[in-house]
């Protein structure tokens, strides 16, 4: 389903990223904006994330999470596999 953007998510697994990342933002009472700034990152980036529109470098996961007060597996746990990476 395309997000209120317009544009999808690349994947299930940028979905439920992004999913997390904007539970744990609201958890904490933070804009996009402050978040961003928390991470060192642009506020649309942040935007993208949450979308689950940006498919995050391990740099990048790092910073979100630094910015969110979490260890960075707790983001990545147990995220569903890409389709392309499924062996079954």
């Amino acid at each position: 389903m395309p997000s209120p953007k317009g544009k999808a998510p690349l994947s299930p697994t940028t979905a439920e990223f992004g999913r997390r990342v904007r539970e744990r933002r609201n958890e904490l009472g933070l804009s996009q904006e402050a978040l961003a700034d928390a991470c060192g990152l642009h506020w649309t980036f942040i935007g993208q994330v949450e979308r689950g529109q940006r498919n995050l470098a391990l740099h990048n996961i790092v910073k979100v999470a630094a910015g969110l007060g979490v260890d960075p597996g707790r983001l990545v746990a147990a995220l569903p596999v890409p389709a392309e990476l499924d062996p079954d």
